[in-house]
């Protein structure tokens, strides 16, 4: 493939080059002036680092954008931003596009020499921090390039894309064989029928009609940035390239502990729990169980580059208990962001990409202890598209409703007589007025180690308030776990 020598680089040059950029504002760095026009795009710091930093003219042609000695590396300009969670620095912002899907070549296409991983084979990833929400083209000069990375894929990673990529291919051949003469009718399952269901670590989006591209993940990218950033994760002894592998291990583990107590998986592990063990531990036992020692599913290699994370569920006589399950805190800048769409939120990516790992241990009676419980096996359980339209994007637009009209207000709590209710320091209870669950399956509650004021460090539109989580209700989640079967 051809390259011009604006695009040829050797590798000592680009770093030379990248490191004189860390930690500069990326109007600082934009000489040729990119961001002074006027329209609103979410491609301009990629440009800026072409343009200005790089200094070679935008193009569209299909090869990767660099030749770096010798080797074809594609670049990607990625928006990172400060992790809520503990423990991790940052988050992608969203997910990374590679290549179009373009069903009617791929099947004729073997993994090697496909035009992905031509595109996917060798990144430079350039990250640079997203501080704010941006309306106007100016203001992406605020944000620092913070680090760059050159990325090649090999290993359990290369397998693992070439495991997603061959099963959208395959899936294509397959719609292909089945309805030769309208195989476009059945295009839009591309997207349904596999990002969650089989895909680890890409997906395709936007859906039909719209031409999709393979994106990585957004959780994925995210554990490519903390890797630049320092962060050791826990890696276990097995390596895994798809979910069924996973889901075959589960079945493994269950056969080994069925039947054992919390008490007796603590034991058997050597955690360390206190003298009364609680949900919160449990998710350990997952991690040990597979032989990794982190405490957090979030801290192994294999679980946050699959978007997998770990919940208890105690079963009753009756069925699953009902409480409310917490998922992502909210990234308000992203709802303020008027270029940030509900298909490309971190907001949709929590649904849309979480894996829930759900460990499932059965109560001998009401009053029984945690300790007592006893493992009986596993349930993995993902989002569909329907809950994702249904119940979670109308809760996006209902705060987006609230954040733009100026609506968002606090409200009194009150108790069921209608009386005003007080935290024990005397302040009256208060909640702002977001999706609640009376209403809604998918709603938003603050969370707060006390009811203390301090503790109200999110500010929107003038209220202030506890940092904000998304929830789903326990009903609804006990519903669909009773009818998911083990695996």
């Amino acid at each position: 493939m051809s390259f011009d020598d604006n695009h040829r680089f050797a590798k000592s040059e680009l770093e030379r080059i990248l490191n004189a950029c860390i930690n500069k504002r990326l109007e600082e760095v934009d000489v040729k002036h990119v961001l002074a026009s006027k329209k609103a795009n979410k491609g301009y710091p990629g440009a800026v680092v072409e343009q200005s930093v790089l200094g070679y003219p935008a193009d569209s042609a299909r090869r990767p954008d660099l030749e770096v000695d010798g080797i074809e590396t594609e670049l990607k300009t990625t928006g990172i931003i400060k992790s809520k969670k503990i423990g991790i620095a940052y988050e992608a912002k969203e997910p990374v596009s590679v290549t179009a899907v373009r069903p009617k070549q791929i099947i004729y296409e073997e993994f090697e020499t496909s035009g992905f991983w031509e595109k996917t084979a060798h990144i430079l990833f350039v990250y640079y921090l997203y501080a704010h929400a941006v309306s106007s083209p100016a203001e992406y000069g605020d944000f620092p390039i913070k680090d760059y990375q050159f990325k090649d894929f090999e290993g359990i990673d290369k397998e693992r894309l070439q495991h997603d990529w061959t099963t959208v291919r395959d899936f294509i051949r397959q719609i292909h064989s089945e309805f030769p003469n309208n195989p476009e009718s059945q295009y839009p399952r591309i997207s349904s029928d596999l990002n969650r269901q089989k895909l680890t670590v890409i997906d395709t989006a936007p859906k039909y009609p719209n031409p999709p591209r393979f994106r990585l993940k957004r959780r994925f990218v995210s554990a490519l940035v903390n890797e630049c950033f320092g962060a050791q994760y826990d890696k276990l002894s097995r390596a895994y390239s798809s979910f069924d592998e996973i889901d075959s291990e589960c079945r493994i583990l269950t056969q080994r502990y069925r039947g054992k107590t919390i008490d007796e998986l603590f034991d058997i592990f050597g955690i360390l729990a206190g003298p009364d063990p609680s949900k919160k531990d449990s998710e350990r036992v997952i991690v040990r169980m597979f032989g990794g020692s982190a405490k957090h599913m979030r801290n192994v290699e294999v679980f946050t580059k699959f978007a997998m994370v770990g919940k208890s569920i105690v079963l009753t006589a009756s069925g699953a208990r009902t409480e409310d399950m917490k998922f992502s805190r909210v990234d308000f800048d992203e709802l303020e962001d008027e270029t940030m769409s509900f298909e490309e939120s971190s907001f949709r990516a929590n649904f849309s990409e979480t894996q829930i790992l759900c460990i499932v241990f059965e109560e001998p009676s009401h009053d029984a202890p945690f300790g007592s419980n006893k493992f009986i096996g596993f349930k993995r359980f993902i989002f569909d598209d329907a809950f994702i339209d249904q119940e979670v994007r109308p809760i996006w637009d209902a705060m987006r409703d609230l954040i733009v009209h100026k609506t968002l207000k606090l409200v009194p709590q009150l108790t069921a007589d209608g009386r005003e209710r007080y935290n024990p320091n005397g302040e009256l209870r208060s909640a702002p007025n977001w999706p609640k669950s009376r209403n809604h399956n998918v709603f938003i509650r603050g969370t707060a180690a006390d009811s203390d004021s301090k503790n109200k460090t999110v500010c929107i539109n003038g209220v202030r308030m506890y940092p904000q989580n998304v929830w789903v209700k326990g009903l609804y989640m006990a519903q669909k776990l009773k009818d998911l079967p083990f695996l």
